[in-house]
Parts: structure tokens; sequence; C-alpha cells
């Protein structure tokens, strides 16, 4: 190993460590962040390293504890909630997890990600468990870990790793994701895109399944079900004035997903990322993700 320079150790591990800092943190940010400490962690340890572990479970416990410490010390804060240029309709419901964002594609080996560990109502999902549960969940159940060296990692006993395991399994309480079948997907993303820019909120409307809804982060506001999410399109459209919609693919999360661009006189802006999330024939789901520099 000493042969080897730190770069060319640490390489082959670095993408899945940022994965795994962003399913802890549910930030493509804060994962940037904390990658930065942890390298410098291990850096520093490097010489200490007695080898009683493979580099990777020891990168592994590095990167969960600093994300833990992330969590528990207030490093993983929510953007400003951004004020709508308009007056939206009032939401469904509230949000909880304002901090969440998109996981490119690009950065995803999708050969090795199964899309069930990704999909961003897992990454919610776990970032309302307990940071520990969270952690104990992704470590056996994604990265297949075992419990026992999970305990050392976490540096407590097998007992408490397998009550953590039980108790944020129960709290997960998700039915397996329904097969994929990528051409239906493909074919109600592209339906959806030509409705969105054109501001078709009848067509978006016939494409939602009954208990669809949508959600802003960092905004708090969601919309539950075809009739409230379309009230907010269209307050949203109404609203809009001299610029047009465009959208371009851009993969995330395993998701159907694109880039949102505001196009006037004055140019073309990049707004944010759209992802959906499809079951069965229908969109379950809408993610607006507002660019971060839309929040300054």
């Amino acid at each position: 190993m000493r042969e080897q320079t730190f770069d060319e150790i640490t390489a082959p591990y670095l993408r899945e460590l940022h994965l795994h800092c962003y399913r802890m943190l549910g930030s493509v940010t804060d994962a940037d962040d904390v990658m930065q400490e942890i390298l410098l962690a291990a850096w520093r340890g490097l010489d200490s390293f007695a080898g009683r572990s493979s580099l990777r479970t020891w990168l592994y416990k590095i990167a969960t504890n600093r994300c833990l410490n992330a969590i528990r010390d207030g490093k993983r804060r929510p953007p400003p909630e951004p004020l709508p240029p308009f007056d939206p309709p009032a939401p469904t419901r509230h949000g909880d997890v304002t901090w969440l964002q998109p996981y490119p594609d690009a950065l995803l080996d999708d050969q090795l990600v199964k899309r069930e560990n990704i999909e961003l109502a897992f990454i919610t999902a776990l970032q309302r468990m307990p940071p520990r549960q969270a952690a104990v969940l992704i470590l056996i159940d994604v990265l297949d870990f075992s419990g026992t060296e999970v305990a050392d990692l976490l540096d407590t006993t097998a007992t408490a790793v397998k009550g953590a395991l039980q108790r944020a399994r129960a709290s997960r309480n998700a039915p397996a994701p329904p097969a994929r079948d990528a051409e239906t997907e493909r074919q109600l993303a592209k339906r959806f895109a030509e409705a969105f820019v054109a501001d078709d909120i009848a067509t978006i409307t016939t494409l939602l399944s009954d208990n669809a809804w949508l959600a802003m982060p960092p905004a708090p506001h969601e919309y539950y079900g075809p009739r409230a999410i379309a009230a907010f399109l269209q307050a949203s459209a109404a609203a809009r004035t001299g610029s047009d919609l465009e959208l371009e693919p851009a993969g995330a999360n395993l998701h159907p997903a694109f880039t949102c661009y505001f196009v006037n006189r004055l140019g073309r802006r990049d707004t944010g990322r759209l992802v959906i999330t499809v079951s069965g024939d229908r969109i379950s789901s809408i993610t607006r993700f507002l660019a971060l520099h839309e929040l300054s």
C-alpha cells in the first residue's frame, strides 16, 4: 500500500462513498462537503490503518461516522425556503425533508445500483429515520455488510445493530416498486414533457395516478391528487409572463428527469430539475427541485 499514492488507493471507492453520503444526507451539496472531510480524515489516518479490516470497510467507517457527525452537529441545513413569485393555492400539506436534492444518473453505475435503493421515495424515507437507524439499514440492506461488521463500523454491539435494523425496516414499511416497463416510462415522460412546456394542464392531469403528489424542495408545499396538482400548475402558468418553458432530459435517481429552463428575450435560464416517478401506466409523483442560484 505504501508504494501507491493516496489518490490511487482511494480512487476505486470515491463514487460509492459519495453515493453513501448522499443516501445518509439526502443532499448532493452536503455529500460533496462531507467527502472532503472523509478524504482528509483518511489521509491523516492512513499510516495508522492496521489492516484489521479491508480498506473499503475502513473508508465506510470514516464516511458513515462523518455523516452522522454532520447530522448531529447541524451541518445538514435546509436551503432557505424560496418565496414564490405568485400566490400559490393552499398546499395539501407541508413536507419535512426540504433539503432533499436529486442525484444525477451521470454519477451512477446503473448496472450496480438497484433502482429501489436510489429512488427519491427511499432517500426521503431515510431522512425521516433516526440517523443511526438509517445508517444500519443502508449498510446492511443496501451495501451487504454483516451485522458484526456494522457493529464495528458504528462502535456498538451486534444486538444494538439488530434492534436498529428491525426498527428501520418497520419504519420504511414500503412495498417493492412495481416492475419497470422502460417503454411505458419513456412514453409517459415524453407526453408529460410536451404537455408541461405547453402548459397543457388537462393532459398532465390525465397522466397522473389518483394518489399522485407534487413536491418542490426546498419549498415545503406539497399537493396531493390530480385536482390539487392541476390547481398549482394553473396558478404557476398564469403567473409566468414573457417566458417560455423548455425541458431537457437529464435523468436523476434512475427516474425520468429534466432540466427546466425559462426562455425569454434575455436568454435561457436554468431553473432546476424536474423528476417524475412512474408507477404502472401513470405518473405517481412530480418533484420540482429549484436551482440553487434561484434561492439567492
